[in-house]
């Protein structure tokens, strides 16, 4: 079901990368032409613009950039990261929530007062409306006064929670770590903490449409972090569902301190939950407050797909106190058995290394990555065999890719540069996906 990253490398290495696939399978990807070629939509060709690479007939639109005029005052904010799409006002549009991960630098966000948490921090998110041919319609600062807005996640009933990847006050008014949920309508967002889902360095959130429970990822060393639930208290499956508080818990596997020690995918282990005591941290961070408890390092993506939670872990080095060495892992887990699954490593020296941003792709029921690692910068897609092939480059620069989704309909694909800021929209021949 998922995908490595690093794609075709300038030049055609001639080296090979082994990806081990869930079904323990052994893919050798070669980064010749030939081979990026043999499925997905093709080989990437130069962009005359030097800015995004795509395959023949596919096409991209800059829609929304750092340092853009608003409508409303002030500029488009940079560190453009963690992204959804929504249904537009009208039938064929379209509305991006668009998180910033800025901290205490930056294009500051200039929103009214009623949608600022904190005026001494640069984070927040923007909301942008689109037409049919992916013209901005409208575009305004839709939460400010937030920090580090990293990644996040869609809620079943048309929310966005967006993550602050932070547990700092450095230069700030009021806590942070928070989860902040945004209306991409405008209409009910409120600079609120939802403070019952935990303070601490959050990266995403998988929700279950069924009983509402939200799966978050935490990028955090000294410890490493962890994988959590929340259970809300009330299961409405509105707007308010999350301020009426419930239980957060952290995932433990007995005998299972460190994730990297796993490299065989289809490895299935069964998982307890440990209630957190203190989801606030007011006095000691949240995965201080266990002895033994099940880590990762450098927890990352989250998606629900398929009745499951799928979760990423981008590396783990050993040289960083990880007990084993990795390029990076996708698991996934069945709340109907409570079990976790290896579902893909990638093994470390390989050129595919550190999944981040993923989401499920309509077409042929594989994902596309957005990438972040060292080097060349992809999104690399899968088919549903796990075939993995590189479906753009940014040609600009070295900054990592983030925010990949798809529009509603299926029609486009949205992703962003982090630095400098600049949304895509692309478009092409979808179906003519080879696997």
């Amino acid at each position: 079901m998922s995908v490595s990253r690093r794609g075709v490398m300038k030049g055609g290495a001639a080296g090979a990368v082994s990806i081990a696939l869930a079904g323990g399978l052994d893919t050798i990807f070669q980064t010749s032409a030939e081979a990026a070629g043999a499925y997905g939509y093709g080989p990437l060709l130069p962009d005359p613009q030097g800015v995004l690479d795509l395959p023949r007939g596919f096409s991209y639109k800059v829609v929304s950039a750092q340092g853009d005029a608003l409508p409303g005052g002030g500029q488009v904010p940079g560190k453009h990261d963690g992204m959804a799409t929504f249904p537009g006002s009208r039938p064929g549009n379209v509305r991006l929530v668009r998180n910033h991960e800025q901290t205490n630098k930056g294009i500051k966000p200039v929103a009214p007062e009623g949608l600022v948490y904190d005026p001494a921090a640069y984070g927040g998110t923007t909301t942008v409306e689109l037409d049919r041919d992916n013209e901005v319609v409208a575009q305004a600062v839709s939460i400010a006064g937030t920090s580090t807005n990293c990644a996040g996640g869609r809620t079943p009933w048309g929310t966005w929670l967006t993550c602050e990847e932070t547990e700092g006050f450095a230069g700030q008014t009021k806590s942070h770590g928070w989860v902040f949920e945004v209306d991409p309508v405008g209409r009910r967002t409120r600079p609120v903490p939802l403070t019952a889902l935990g303070r601490f360095s959050h990266e995403a959130v998988a929700v279950d449409p069924h009983t509402h429970t939200a799966y978050l990822t935490e990028d955090a060393s000294g410890p490493f972090g962890l994988f959590y639930r929340f259970r809300p208290r009330a299961h409405r499956g509105d707007y308010h569902c999350y301020l009426q508080g419930g239980l957060l818990e952290a995932m433990h596997v007995r005998g299972l301190e460190d994730l990297s020690l796993v490299d065989e995918p289809g490895a299935r282990f069964r998982c307890r939950w440990v209630k957190v005591p203190d989801p606030s941290a007011a006095t000691e961070s949240t995965r201080r407050q266990f002895d033994a408890i099940t880590r990762s390092q450098k927890l990352e993506g989250a998606w629900w797909a398929r009745g499951k939670a799928y979760f990423v872990a981008s590396y783990a080095r050993t040289a960083s106190g990880a007990a084993r060495d990795h390029a990076g892992q996708v698991w996934k887990y069945d709340p109907r058995t409570d079990t976790i699954e290896l579902e893909l490593i990638f093994k470390a020296g390989g050129r595919f290394d550190g999944p981040d941003n993923i989401t499920v792709s309509p077409y042929g029921g594989g994902v596309i990555l957005a990438e972040d690692g060292d080097g060349e910068q992809y999104l690399v897609g899968a088919t549903r065999k796990g075939e993995p092939f590189a479906f753009a480059r940014n040609a600009f620069n070295d900054s990592e890719m983030t925010g990949v989704t798809f529009s509603p309909d299926g029609r486009t694909l949205y992703a962003n540069r982090q630095e400098p800021g600049v949304t895509f929209a692309i478009t092409g021949p979808w179906a003519r996906l080879r696997d």
